[in-house]
């Protein structure tokens, strides 16, 4: 991908109107009668419709966020191959830490929600809408406008940056760094915003799934 694509007004302003949005949802929700996931999609929603007519308006277009049209499909090809390997490669490593005798769900469970209504709402928030806006954020605005110093610097700063901004709780938290590691390096060889959304979509929807069955 090339570097020096976004600027730093464009980042200012998207994350301008992120925290604004996120600010505004906590109120809300604090607030609200309704249920929170739907506050939350709405949120995420328009943190997408902003982010998009920010780069549209004052950047240099979506392509520069790796949204070109003519690399919509070759990018979603390359997601699920990306997928494909990662989810092997990660399937190997619970039965080796299987066979060590820790139980891997342990490190990927997922707190769902009981009620049948909450919990498809849960995952298709968590599973679809959310990381698309995270993507859009983090590889397309934050690793855009760190890739100017080089790959290495907007890897290790995307991604701390992408763990941060998620509740931590106890130990290191792994999936998290994996993860934005992932994604980033994804975005970077595929060339293809694409590629990083649908590794993130399949790969929450896989642990959600994990944790439901589990």
């Amino acid at each position: 991908m090339e570097s020096k694509e976004i600027k730093l007004r464009t980042l200012f302003l998207c994350l301008a109107a992120v925290l604004a949005i996120e600010l505004g949802t906590w109120v809300v929700t604090s607030k609200s009668v309704y249920q929170p996931l739907l506050i939350l999609a709405g949120a995420r929603l328009l943190q997408v419709l902003l982010i998009i007519l920010i780069v549209v308006t004052w950047g240099k277009g979506v392509s520069s966020i790796g949204l070109a049209r003519s690399e919509m499909v070759s990018g979603l090809k390359k997601g699920l191959l990306w997928s494909a390997a990662f989810g092997a490669l990660a399937s190997i490593a619970c039965v080796g830490v299987f066979a060590a005798g820790i139980n891997p769900l342990t490190f990927i469970r997922a707190r769902l929600p009981t009620q049948t209504s909450v919990l498809i709402l849960f995952f298709i928030v968590g599973g679809m809408v959310g990381p698309v806006a995270e993507e859009l954020f983090f590889r397309g605005i934050l690793y855009g406008f760190l890739r100017r110093w080089g790959v290495i610097v907007a890897l290790v700063l995307s991604t701390l940056i992408f763990v941060l901004c998620h509740p931590v709780g106890h130990g290191i938290p792994v999936t998290r760094l994996l993860g934005g590691l992932l994604f980033a390096l994804a975005y970077e060889i595929g060339g293809s915003l694409i590629v990083p959304i649908t590794i993130h979509t399949l790969g929450n929807l896989a642990i959600f799934t994990l944790s439901l069955i589990a």
